[in-house]
């Protein structure tokens, strides 16, 4: 048989989206730690010179309190400020988003790395051969058995077969590399045959 198994659509869909889910919470966090909870805390520094003579000596000023919401209302209007009360981002605050943002870029990064290499790998049958995704060869009528424990929920089945007097298993994932169920179809075939043959009663 000949069969040439790659990368699914559906398999490089389900990446992209976990790849713009890391990369784009990695930008949110680099964006606050890096612009925009820094420029609050210059406004937040701002609120308390406007509050001072608002708020409790010792107690920081906050849009919970109407007084403050007002005078930072007309303080912004007058320099062309947000309206929003500004929160106090403290240097803790903003050095804890840049490392939480700076580990989310490497994973994600790393992560669209990893994907890439997976689109060079594939699964071939070349005649008798089976070529797994890693490089492994297996020939189809070494396979014993077919595992699809996972098969139902994950299109993932396991092809077990015999080498050097020792079980292994050959990982046919039709979800991420979709054209395996062929190889697996075949191998059914094969299986079912030799315990076919096995079953005969010998000819007299």
């Amino acid at each position: 048989m000949q069969v040439h198994a790659r990368i699914s659509k559906e398999w490089r869909r389900r990446m992209t989206i976990m790849a713009i889910m890391l990369n784009g919470s990695a930008l949110l966090f680099c964006y606050d730690g890096l612009i925009a909870w820094p420029s609050e805390a210059k406004r937040y520094a701002q609120l308390e010179t406007v509050t001072a003579d608002i708020v409790a000596e010792g107690v920081k000023p906050t849009g919970e309190d109407p007084a403050v919401t007002r005078a930072w209302a007309t303080y912004a209007k007058t320099h062309d400020l947000p309206v929003k009360v500004p929160k106090n981002r403290t240097p803790g605050d903003i050095s804890g988003q840049r490392i939480i943002g700076g580990i989310f870029l490497a994973i994600g990064l790393s992560f669209v790395g990893w994907v890439a290499l997976q689109h060079r790998k594939s699964v071939r049958a070349d005649g008798d051969v089976i070529t797994g995704a890693d490089g492994e060869t297996v020939h189809l009528d070494s396979i014993v058995e077919i595992d699809r424990r996972k098969w139902a929920n994950k299109g993932i089945a396991y092809a077990i077969y015999e080498k050097d007097g020792k079980r292994r298993r050959l990982c046919l994932d039709d979800h991420k590399f979709i054209g395996c169920e062929a190889i697996i179809l075949e191998a059914d075939r094969r299986i079912a045959a030799r315990a076919g043959t096995a079953e005969q009663p010998p000819a007299s």
